[in-house]
């Protein structure tokens, strides 16, 4: 069975056609949708969805939602999937015949422009040198996870920080899907905007400015 784990907040737009999706999906999954404080009705909708995810209210930010729906998660692996990110069909038989303890899937973007495809082609480059973001929904053992002492409580490059550990436990493995995610974000702040802001910030994250810091400069170029 694959556990997989959904953090939220103010995701009415996206939850139902996750939750669809993934009850679609052949193979065994358990979902653990973890909500941290949203004002719409993202809860109210997790909850009552035909496949009864198991539905968490977890202040504290993206960390904390997972590390509280990774304590209450089952199943044989743990998939950390973003509310706007979709699975391929044969994604349980694929993570069920690797041998690997973790790893993420090759990553498509679901807009048509040639932005996205181009940036597919570099998230492929840089997956090669085991450079990888929660987008591309990041899989685990959970015994590994919990010796890692899962996600660290950082405002931000959280997903960043646990992929960088876990590439140094053990040898990960990019399974082909591929998983497909939103391309949102340059739709609403514009290709130049979203690119400044991702390299900005994880070379300051690099250099070891504080990810409070960090934190805010996201916030104010959103």
């Amino acid at each position: 069975m694959i556990s997989v784990l959904v953090p939220t907040r103010d995701e009415a737009g996206q939850i139902t056609a996750l939750l669809d999706h993934l009850q679609a999906l052949p193979g065994r999954w358990e979902v653990v949708v973890a909500d941290g404080g949203s004002t719409d009705e993202t809860r109210e909708l997790a909850a009552a969805h035909a496949g009864r995810p198991l539905v968490l209210d977890v202040p504290g930010g993206r960390a904390a939602q997972l590390n509280a729906a990774a304590a209450r998660a089952t199943g044989d692996l743990l998939l950390f999937l973003h509310a706007d990110s979709r699975l391929a069909l044969d994604a349980h038989a694929l993570l069920a015949r690797t041998p690997a303890r973790a790893g993420n899937f090759a990553l498509r973007f679901d807009g048509e422009d040639a932005f996205s495809w181009l940036l597919g082609r570099v998230y492929a480059l840089q997956r090669r040198t085991g450079l990888y973001y929660g987008d591309s929904s990041v899989w685990c053992e959970p015994a590994l996870f919990a010796e890692l002492g899962g996600f660290r409580p950082l405002p931000i490059m959280d997903d960043y920080d646990l992929v960088r550990r876990l590439e140094r436990a053990t040898r990960t493995a990019c399974l082909p899907g591929p998983a497909t995610t939103s391309a949102r974000r340059w739709r609403t702040m514009g290709v130049a905007r979203t690119v400044f802001s991702w390299l900005v910030i994880r070379w300051l994250y690099l250099a070891g400015v504080a990810p409070d810091r960090l934190a805010g400069l996201y916030r104010r170029v959103r």
